[in-house]
């Protein structure tokens, strides 16, 4: 009897941290931190197109180099739960997107943070991915150009676009 009391509390303490985006849910659904299957998560299974945009940001804002002169950022539900809470540091399975436009508002390509669990501890555990317009890859992993541009906000997790705590 007992026992069961524990797991229900556990389980029901699991659910309230997931739901307020201090834990992400592992439904399996989340792809590895692997170029491709982060592209085709992000264009098949779950569209970043039909995501929110980053908290207080439109869509076409003012960008900067490296990324484009006008830029969009997409995050998943795991990733807005985490900014809206204030979390301080985003969960496992956040991801955001940035669609990078060039001054004429050609898309030049989309950049992706996406947070693996373990995957870079010496970054955050931040995936890097860089894919052209056509969705070809033009970097992935732990790519050393973004990590020591983005170590200028490790004290926001490692995100420029707006705060998360």
């Amino acid at each position: 009897m007992k026992r069961r009391l524990l797991v229900a509390l556990v389980m029901t303490i699991a659910l309230l941290l997931s739901s307020t985006g201090l834990v992400a849910a592992d439904d399996g659904t989340m792809p590895p931190a692997e170029g491709q299957a982060v592209y085709d998560y992000i264009t098949k299974t779950s569209p970043y197109q039909s995501w929110s945009l980053f908290p207080g940001k439109g869509k076409l804002y003012k960008g900067k180099h490296p990324h484009g002169a006008l830029l969009t950022s997409y995050v998943n539900d795991v990733a807005l739960k985490g900014i809206n809470n204030k979390v301080g540091t985003l969960v496992d399975g956040s991801i955001i997107i940035k669609e990078n436009y060039m001054p004429d508002k050609t898309l030049g390509a989309v950049t992706v943070m996406y947070r693996v669990k373990g995957y870079d501890p010496d970054a955050g555990d931040w995936f890097w991915a860089k894919y052209k317009a056509d969705g070809s890859i033009a970097k992935e992993g732990k790519v050393a150009g973004c990590i020591g541009c983005h170590t200028a906000a490790i004290g926001n997790d490692w995100v420029f676009t707006g705060p998360v705590k």
